[in-house]
């Protein structure tokens, strides 16, 4: 076995060439060309038992828009298949007028062929429209490979995904585009790489996840929403702010501590104590009992119940040291919290 082994090994080392492509780690995807994006049109409208005739006038339609000045695939499928389907033509309309308006439920009259690509190109539309808890169950449960445009699928639900902080589902979808960057667009791949840089590093409870929470509550918001799921999301921003705060505080207490200490040892070297470092096997001359007197903390409250000047000054304390965007986040923030609560 060892001997196979070696063999192997110096194979590799003799064609390197080779041996990179046969380690080189292969694409779990491929974007389907025009012909294979024609054929599942096809399947689609024999599935929602079109005559043959109306199949090949909807098809070539279809392939006619593909070599347009406007390819984009899932739009053209979508018109194209609304053309000769009523059902695709009625939530196409409404998709067109209001997007959120679309139930899922219409979407279970369309065969199993169109319906993927279908729902595709309403949630993205949902996502660019920044109506992403709209789009979610959409685009959660969309097999990329079954559409006419695998990439889009997967990089709109990670741009979902990045806005409501679905960290895991963002760094799956993306590093998956990235497998084939030859098949995906240009504004895609770079795009995803700078949404990985961004959200790999995002820890739970720092003031860059309350920022963007804050952000999307703004954004929940600006869309007139202010319901039980806001009024959440508002609770758990001012509970991590609390836990900032509280942080911050120990900090503090931990230094005065410190501080007092220093000086009390500073006080004892001024009043005769020792100057120098002890020699080993002699016995200190200092007096007391070592004990310090403990800082008073007193009840610990909420935010919302602390001072406003106290609460102004810890929120200084927090964004002291950050980018001004974090700053200005809070502030705004807590400005239209105030504005509300008006």
């Amino acid at each position: 076995m060892r001997y196979l082994l070696l063999i192997g090994l110096l194979s590799l080392a003799c064609n390197p060439a080779s041996g990179s492509d046969a380690l080189k780690r292969k694409s779990s995807w491929q974007s389907p060309d025009r012909e294979q994006m024609v054929e599942l049109l096809a399947e689609g409208l024999q599935g929602q038992g079109l005559p043959s005739a109306r199949i090949a006038t909807c098809v070539e339609f279809f392939r006619t828009n593909l070599a347009g000045k406007h390819p984009d695939p899932l739009e053209n499928f979508v018109i194209a298949a609304s053309t000769e389907v009523p059902a695709v033509n009625e939530i196409y309309q409404q998709a067109l007028a209001s997007p959120a308006s679309v139930r899922l439920d219409d979407l279970h009259a369309i065969s199993e062929s169109l319906r993927p690509s279908l729902e595709a190109w309403l949630g993205r539309t949902l996502v660019q429209l920044r109506l992403y808890d709209e789009a979610k169950p959409l685009l959660d449960f969309v097999d990329p490979l079954a559409t006419v445009d695998p990439a889009a699928v997967m990089f709109y639900r990670a741009a979902g995904a990045h806005a409501l902080l679905n960290k895991d589902q963002v760094i799956s979808d993306l590093e998956k585009l990235l497998e084939n960057e030859a098949s995906a667009p240009l504004r895609f791949t770079r795009t995803a790489k700078l949404m990985l840089a961004d959200i790999k590093p995002l820890e739970e409870d720092s003031l860059d996840e309350i920022s963007r929470l804050m952000s999307d509550v703004g954004r929940r918001l600006d869309l007139g929403r202010s319901g039980k799921n806001v009024q959440e999301k508002e609770q758990a921003i001012i509970d991590k702010l609390s836990k900032l705060i509280d942080q911050i505080e120990q900090q503090q207490q931990q230094q005065q501590q410190q501080q007092q200490q220093q000086q009390q040892a500073g006080g004892q070297n001024s009043n005769g104590g020792q100057s120098k470092p002890m020699d080993d096997s002699q016995i200190a001359g200092a007096s007391g009992d070592g004990n310090i007197d403990k800082k008073d903390l007193g009840a610990r409250n909420g935010w919302g119940n602390l001072p406003p000047a106290e609460r102004q000054e810890a929120l200084q304390q927090i964004s002291r040291d950050l980018p001004t965007h974090y700053r200005e986040a809070i502030d705004a923030y807590f400005r239209k919290m105030a504005k509300e609560s008006r």
